[in-house]
């Protein structure tokens, strides 16, 4: 991942590495082709701030110009009548929906091996400028839930991707990946349109190349939506403190930097922790201040998020019961199978 500007790929461009990778890699359940890209609404170039950049989008969030299945055969084929919101206002500035990604089923995974679609992988050879026939044995997850989103991005598939965030599934992925993965605070981005796995921890996340467009993607989708209960009030929004200013390039002095100390855990491998620790160098070179601070409910948060997360699951997903929602299959004796 970059902090600063890249070249952002064509359309055409990602399509072709879609046609050409994602048997390898995945990263997509349901991608648009060319003749479809040619067709989607456009507005003359430089109109509007995303015109013609390729977005994909994860399968729990809704559009109507591909099915949403939450990569789950329950939902295979289903096509919902309305985009979410974040698709609707990424898309009304510009942006072309190239695809849907792969995901765990209805965002309950953590490295994107639950799917009904197959496991999404890291695309890691690709990167190196290696066939995945080579590295057979060596394939990695991209990380999950939104690892389709994460491996489409690294891949050059997309220009930024859309996932969602309930426990790390969009910073996972992104990190496995090298990509720059954002999960912005609840109620900041409307959760319209997302399919509702924990309604008070679930958040739409951006996931990009690099700092820049990421920061401007979640600008743009960063809005108060009366369709969204959860979602912030304008008044609120206008009252929060401005902390956006840029820094000179190379110079971080006056920043203030924390370093939770309950993150570094026993478990964290030799080479992430040297890759932190040459980051925080990087970061007093630089000119900022890094000091430790303590963050201490950590310790309880992943028996908070298993109790809250399972309990709001349990009810949101029993609508998916093929009787009220989703698809059935009979069996004999009676019985209905579901998957």
């Amino acid at each position: 991942a970059s902090t600063s500007r890249r070249e952002i790929p064509t359309l055409y461009a990602c399509l072709e590495r879609i046609r050409k990778h994602n048997s390898d890699i995945n990263a997509f359940t349901a991608f648009l082709d060319a003749q479809e890209c040619r067709a989607a609404p456009r507005s003359a170039v430089g109109k509007r701030p995303l015109d013609g950049l390729p977005l994909a989008v994860k399968d729990n969030l809704c559009t109507r110009s591909l099915p949403t299945s939450c990569a789950s055969n329950m939902l295979r084929g289903f096509v919902s009548p309305f985009d979410a919101t974040a698709v609707r206002l990424l898309t009304d500035a510009g942006a072309v929906v190239v695809g849907k990604t792969n995901m765990d089923e209805f965002g309950m995974g953590s490295a994107n091996v639950y799917s009904a679609y197959g496991p999404a992988f890291n695309p890691w050879p690709l990167l190196q400028g290696r066939s995945f026939e080579a590295v057979r044995g060596l394939r990695r997850v991209a990380g999950g839930s939104s690892g389709g989103s994460a491996a489409a991005v690294a891949a050059g598939m997309c220009a930024s991707a859309l996932g969602s965030d309930t426990g790390g599934s969009v910073r996972l992925p992104a990190a496995y990946c090298g990509v720059v993965g954002l999960k912005p605070s609840y109620g900041l981005v409307s959760r319209h349109g997302l399919v509702a796995y924990a309604n008070s921890m679930d958040t739409v996340g951006v996931i990009a190349p690099d700092v820049d467009l990421t920061s401007k993607l979640f600008e743009l989708i960063s809005k108060h939506d009366p369709l969204d209960s959860t979602s912030l009030s304008e008044e609120l929004r206008a009252a929060l403190p401005k902390t956006d200013t840029p820094a000179k390039e190379g110079d971080l002095s006056g920043m203030r930097i924390g370093i939770p100390q309950e993150y570094l855990v026993t478990e964290l491998s030799p080479s992430v922790l040297r890759a932190w620790r040459d980051c925080v160098g990087r970061l007093r070179k630089a000119g900022a201040q890094v000091v430790r601070v303590s963050c201490p409910h950590t310790r309880h948060a992943l028996g908070a998020y298993y109790v809250i997360a399972m309990g709001e699951a349990s009810s949101n997903l029993s609508r998916y019961d093929g009787v009220r929602y989703g698809a059935s299959r009979p069996i004999a004796l009676g019985y209905v199978s579901y998957r």
